[in-house]
């Protein structure tokens, strides 16, 4: 018998001002056709200029705990995956601890952008695992709208600004994969590549945050790559097949990419959860974003299979495998 971290509840927030692509056309030299066929995605949800980080992770968390059906001194930690923080220190993770009202506890930031998710998750899924804790809460959280070059149209017109939320219970699971929880989480980075992705600035260089700076098809190339491989590794650790997967849930950071993973697992993307039209690539809030209106819909179930992947800057990129 062993401790699993089954996903009790989910919860998500979108901030209210829609920016669409014929709205980016009045900013830069861009058109919707353009945006559309390279990334897939139509409009992206921006944040208000008082709206922060801690703020939206703060809206989704409360729509997890109420899922739940929890209170917040029910929580005993709190994990935070995110690349715009508020503050410099503390963390957005004690900024919503304390706003909450959950009691003293672990309380952390992630930083693995894209992929921040998937670590965070893993994380909190080894503190459960070791019995040093019975219910975390994990948010993705994002503001990139604040870290954008709004002049640079191959990147202003990817990222947007949202938070999704996850609380994970301890529960003693005997039937193996048959069970609820997570089964394997694969986490990995290659620093040699973090100039593919990264910011032109930060606290210690620039006295500033800097601005997303990409080098496109190199991200691309790499990311179908690294997702190909870390999936195939989820599948083999796990002795499965693609066939025992009813939910592909992938960072949403391009409509080519998650197809590409989708025909490597000859899955029909009737099984992929895409919310990258609407949601734009919103970093580490992108999966449990997309996880939170899939459950919500009524096509993730109690009992079905997940697969959760991502990749981002660093570079880097990882996979989990979750029975829902």
């Amino acid at each position: 018998m062993s401790l699993s971290s089954i996903i009790l509840s989910t919860g998500s927030y979108l901030p209210e001002k829609i920016l669409t692509n014929a709205d980016l056309e009045k900013m830069v030299e861009t058109s919707d056709e353009w945006i559309v066929q390279r990334s897939g995605i139509k409009q992206r949800h921006i944040a208000a200029d008082n709206e922060t980080t801690g703020d939206m992770a703060i809206a989704a968390a409360k729509k997890a705990i109420e899922a739940a059906g929890l209170k917040p001194t029910d929580i005993d930690g709190v994990i935070v995956a995110t690349t715009t923080p508020d503050r410099t220190f503390p963390s957005v993770a004690v900024k919503v601890q304390g706003e909450l009202g959950i009691p003293a506890g672990l309380a952390f930031d992630v930083q693995a952008v894209c992929t921040g998710f998937v670590y965070a998750l893993a994380t909190a899924d080894n503190f459960i695992a070791r019995g040093q804790a019975k219910r975390i809460l994990v948010i993705g959280a994002e503001k990139m709208s604040s870290i954008v070059d709004w002049t640079d149209r191959t990147t202003c017109v990817l990222f947007a600004d949202g938070a999704g939320a996850v609380i994970l219970e301890a529960k003693e699971n005997q039937d193996g994969l048959a069970g609820q929880g997570i089964h394997s989480t694969h986490l990995y980075a290659n620093g040699a590549q973090r100039a593919m992705l990264q910011t032109s600035g930060g606290v210690s260089s620039t006295g500033g945050n800097g601005v997303i700076e990409m080098q496109g098809r190199e991200v691309f190339k790499y990311a179908v790559q690294y997702m190909a491989d870390v999936v195939e590794e989820t599948l083999t650790h796990n002795k499965i097949t693609p066939s025992d997967i009813d939910w592909l849930v992938p960072h949403q950071a391009n409509i080519r990419i998650i197809e590409s993973t989708a025909k490597k697992l000859n899955m029909s993307m009737d099984q992929v959860v895409v919310t990258v039209d609407h949601h734009g690539n919103t970093s580490a809030a992108s999966i449990p974003l997309a996880l939170d209106e899939a459950v919500r819909a009524g096509k993730i179930k109690r009992g079905q299979m997940l697969l959760m992947e991502a990749m981002g800057g660093g570079l880097t990129w990882g996979a989990a495998l979750v029975r829902f």
